[in-house]
């Protein structure tokens, strides 16, 4: 039996109450799969760290937020989630008091607050992992 190469994967999922309305923090990705789409600030954990540790990293290089805490949600696998390969994501949830000043880089073109009532089509099942999060606080 031929073993599967699975790729793991973390997710935020960062929340925010700017005058009494829910606002989640997404990226516009700048390279394939699914260039110029929104979706959460994520990434590939590199071998030497441990889950949060990715998933604080990748938030601060996409967005220039960084946050003291985060929960893990849950797990996200379904086969054909991601178009490069079986991909395991770890989904993070955050929540801060206020919109923090965004800077997009690394593989996101842009970063922005946009209102949960309100979500634009989103890559990958990130709306899914948005769900997820929202019903675990």
């Amino acid at each position: 039996m031929k073993q599967q190469e699975v790729a793991v994967t973390v997710d935020s999922v960062v929340f925010c109450n700017a005058n009494n309305e829910f606002k989640v923090l997404l990226i516009k990705r700048k390279n394939d799969p699914f260039e110029g789409q929104w979706a959460l600030p994520g990434g590939f954990i590199n071998e030497s760290e441990d889950l949060i540790t990715a998933a604080k990293r990748e938030l601060k290089e996409e967005t220039g937020v960084a946050v003291e805490t985060m929960e893990q949600v849950r797990a996200f696998g379904a086969p054909g989630r991601d178009p490069r390969g079986r991909t395991i994501s770890i989904a993070f949830v955050s929540r801060i008091f206020c919109e923090e000043d965004l800077s997009a880089g690394d593989d996101a073109a842009e970063a922005s607050w946009v209102s949960i009532d309100d979500l634009p089509q989103l890559a990958f099942d990130h709306a899914e992992i948005i769900e997820a999060a929202k019903n675990y606080l």
